[in-house]
């Protein structure tokens, strides 16, 4: 009702509020004339002016009615919500889970009775161990960690994970994230226990990493979370800061050990095959000197009887025979023959040597005829032919 209404204020000529109970009337008659319903009197005890009697009960039974269907109507509808997608929606009744909703629009018992949350099953979940938002700000309690061999390290990694199953998640533990840093921790501390050093720090990290995902997995679905780990990142790995200089040194050195071994090594794959084609050339040339020698053996020894049965059927021919291919053989490898002579104490020097070095370059060089010995081969021939009649002849004297 408005200020500037005529009844404001007005009560049997006195000023002051409202009559409240003539201002419900009004209402009352307004809303039944709006709906079509008949007011209250034609005159009679039960309509009632503005100077009447107050009404009785019936006459707000109406209203009342009216107002609480709306009021039910309105409690119904609160009943219902929409899911989005990657979402699922956890129906409460009286606190009791009741059932898990997909994504859409959809319907409870409006509260009290039930109740809905909903929770994001495609949001992916973030838990930082060893730090907070920044690498550089430590939690030194949660990042140094022991190895096997006794050196501690500084390790930082972060766990991404998502929801698999979102009733647990709700229900099974109070604190989800905090299980999850616990879980996390304590599966990188008995991994890093159980390994090297140099392994955690270098070439192992994808291993450590793979390790930690698989037994953080064990742990949290032994709890019955409802978590699902997709992700563990190594951050940063690194000694100390009090031992970093040192730690630094001791890595110079291994790699300076490493070079050293590589060259070594890379030496040694030079010189060993060579060493080993020497050994197997020298094998070689042996065999086949060996195979040589005892092919010219048994040649020697096959020629060997074969003179001895020539020998047999004429010895003496057979040794003159002999004796003059020896010496064919002898003189053969010498440039210089000395023939003694029968009846004479002076030996005849024959100087093949000289007499071969002068027909040499004659015959081969055509344009110095005047240098040609025409002479000495004949010489030559004469002295070879006496020379041989001279054996033959010692020969028979000695018989």
């Amino acid at each position: 009702m408005g200020l500037n209404d005529p009844q404001w204020g007005r009560k049997k000529g006195n000023s002051g509020p409202p009559d409240l109970d003539q201002l419900w009337r009004n209402f009352n008659k307004k809303l039944n004339n709006l709906l079509k319903r008949k007011g209250g009197g034609r005159g009679d005890s039960s309509g009632g002016g503005e100077g009447g009697p107050p009404a009785g009960p019936k006459k707000y039974s109406g209203g009342v009615g009216l107002l609480a269907g709306l009021l039910l109507l309105l409690w119904i509808g609160s009943g219902f919500y929409i899911v989005n997608e990657g979402q699922r929606g956890i129906v409460l009744r009286f606190g009791k889970y009741v059932e898990s909703t997909q994504a859409g629009l959809r319907w409870h018992l409006p509260y009290p009775v039930e109740v809905v949350e909903t929770v994001n099953v495609s949001q992916v979940r973030t838990v930082e161990i060893g730090y907070r938002n920044n690498v550089r700000s430590k939690v030194l309690k949660e990042s140094l960690m022991l190895t096997d061999d006794e050196n501690i390290i500084d390790i930082q990694f972060a766990v991404q994970y998502i929801l698999k199953n979102p009733e647990d998640f709700l229900f099974n533990n109070r604190d989800p994230e905090n299980a999850v840093l616990q879980a996390a921790e304590t599966a990188i501390r008995e991994i890093i226990g159980k390994s090297k050093m140099d392994f955690v720090l270098y070439e192992g990290r994808e291993q450590v990493a793979a390790k930690a995902t698989e037994l953080m997995q064990d742990i949290l679905d032994r709890y019955k979370i409802g978590i699902a780990i997709s992700k563990v990142t190594m951050q940063n790995a690194q000694p100390p800061e009090q031992v970093q200089a040192a730690f630094d040194d001791a890595v110079k050195a291994g790699q300076d050990r490493e070079r050293q071994k590589n060259e070594g090594q890379a030496y040694a794959n030079d010189v060993i095959p060579k060493a080993k084609g020497n050994a197997a050339r020298l094998l070689e040339e042996a065999e086949g000197y060996k195979q040589r020698v005892i092919a010219s053996s048994e040649g020697e020894a096959s020629r060997f009887r074969q003179v001895l049965v020539e020998y047999s059927k004429a010895p003496g021919v057979t040794r003159d025979r002999l004796y003059l291919d020896m010496m064919e053989q002898v003189l053969s490898n010498t440039s210089k023959v000395i023939v003694d002579q029968k009846n004479g104490n002076n030996l005849l020097y024959l100087p093949l040597d000289k007499l071969i070095h002068m027909s040499g370059p004659s015959s081969s060089s055509g344009t110095m005829p005047e240098a040609q010995p025409v002479s000495p081969p004949e010489p030559a021939a004469d002295a070879a032919s006496r020379t041989r009649e001279a054996f033959r002849g010692r020969e028979r004297e000695t018989r």
